[in-house]
């Protein structure tokens, strides 16, 4: 059952990520690509890494993945800011259509 609910969660992880980096090109500006694929990598890396530990069960193979989501969790929006931060100090402009 745990073994289904795991294929599901992660299924569900590949769709948002698939359907994310097609709503990326949905939209022009360099900011709002940014804000989107930032979440788009965060919720679903979180959801493949939650699916692949209730897959493993309680191991130290999972408490290893558990360990990268935290940092993950720490470090991804802190580079998403650095980038887009540099972005506009660096006076990037966006295009007028």
């Amino acid at each position: 059952m745990i073994n289904i609910i795991s294929n599901i969660i992660i299924s569900m992880g590949i769709v948002f990520v698939t359907l994310g980096i097609i709503g990326i090109y949905r939209f022009e500006s360099f900011y709002k690509r940014a804000l989107v694929s930032s979440i788009v990598d965060t919720t679903g890396y979180l959801t493949l890494m939650f699916g692949i530990i209730l897959k493993e069960g309680l191991s130290f193979f999972s408490l290893k993945v558990s360990f990268i989501v935290l940092i993950t969790l720490i470090v991804n929006p802190l580079i998403s800011h650095a980038i887009t931060r540099s972005a506009y100090i660096s006076g990037y402009k966006l295009r007028k259509d």
